[in-house]
């Protein structure tokens, strides 16, 4: 392959698809985005070990090009689900892959953590974390978290199992209570509740 044609090929959209809770959805990625050839193993754990209601008001933090809040959105089709990201390549691919597969009560916006959110409340947060946000960045997360769940909401996160300490220690400080839902070897995945 000539250099021009391979630096040609770079520049398409990838393109697969994959099946999360049982829902089978098409995905356009792009070099650049979070795991852009499929879906990674923190993202999988995440999904397979939520608990989800039909009704629930989702929000999908650090959202990439939609796997997690998208999956959310076909399981709580009675609900809305809202899909943030920093990066506004993130936020094109999700809205590409929303009108993709057909998912209507779901949107995308750009948005710093919960900065652009406003006043809405969600029933569940969740986010893969990237350890590399730092911990200042990770407490405001959780803090602004809290301030948006309805009273006995849910967060997830999915970590890297070495931040899986922090997380404990965060929750309990942030929602006073802590779930170690499921612990993999590279990843752990934990759930915390708004007291009310």
């Amino acid at each position: 392959m000539e250099r021009a044609e391979y630096i040609q090929s770079l520049r398409r959209d990838i393109t697969f698809s994959d099946t999360l809770c049982g829902h089978t959805l098409q995905y356009r990625t792009t070099w650049g985005l979070f795991s852009p050839r499929g879906i990674d193993a923190g993202t999988r754990l995440l999904l397979d070990h939520m608990e989800i209601q039909e009704t629930d008001d989702c929000f999908d933090l650090g959202c990439g090009y939609g796997p997690i809040g998208l999956t959310l959105a076909r399981l709580a089709p009675k609900g809305q689900t809202l899909l943030v990201d920093k990066d506004f390549v993130a936020v094109e691919y999700t809205h590409t892959n929303a009108a993709l597969n057909g998912i209507g009560n779901a949107e995308a916006m750009l948005s710093n953590g919960f900065s652009h959110v406003g006043d809405r409340r969600f029933h569940l947060v969740t986010s893969n974390l990237p350890a590399k946000v730092g911990k200042e960045m990770l407490y405001l997360y959780l803090y602004d978290a809290l301030a948006h769940l309805h009273p006995g909401g849910r967060i997830y996160v999915v970590t890297i199992t070495g931040l899986r300490r922090f997380i404990e220690r965060a929750f309990k400080e942030v929602f006073g209570n802590y779930d170690k839902v499921k612990q993999g070897r590279e990843y752990t995945v934990a759930m915390a509740r708004k007291p009310g």
